[in-house]
């Protein structure tokens, strides 16, 4: 069985990396989809296809509306929805990513540091595993594909 998982959350690390790369080593059967992670593409697409705004709020909505086609395709097409909550800025966009996939009734796995618990505490409690890291992460993919555990 294959399993599409997609990969919500920050961009200003290679979490999204490592977890490919350790699912690959593991050979698990996994696909993996997620947003642009490229920063400033993300923030000027809009602009740059449709045309340049003056007012930066205009500016901004023709980029999230173009990234949300792909967001919500991704999301819509996953059995498993990761949102990674990072140290760096408020990623408003990974929490309403979380409500959507939860709104859809997608499994949903929240990875943060034990910091932000409180913060996180309703966007936590809507998921069906915290982890703190990536390796707990892997490991949960790992017991749902095969059904064992590492002993």
């Amino acid at each position: 069985m294959n399993w599409t998982v997609y990969l919500s959350g920050e961009i200003h690390s290679n979490w999204r990396e490592n977890i490919i790369e350790n699912v690959n080593k593991e050979k698990l059967p996994i696909i993996f989809l997620g947003p642009v992670t490229d920063h400033n593409a993300s923030d000027d697409c809009g602009v740059k296809i449709l045309g340049h705004e003056e007012n930066k709020y205009w500016y901004d909505n023709k980029g999230a509306k173009l990234n949300s086609i792909r967001t919500r395709k991704g999301i819509e097409d996953s059995d498993i929805v990761v949102v990674k909550f990072g140290e760096k800025y408020k990623q408003w966009n990974a929490a309403f990513d979380a409500g959507y996939a939860s709104a859809l009734g997608k499994s949903l796995i929240i990875i943060h540091e034990n910091e932000f618990q409180h913060a996180l505490k309703e966007i936590d409690a809507a998921a069906l595993a915290t982890v703190e890291n990536n390796t707990q992460l892997i490991n949960i993919f790992k017991y749902l594909i095969t059904g064992k555990l590492d002993r």
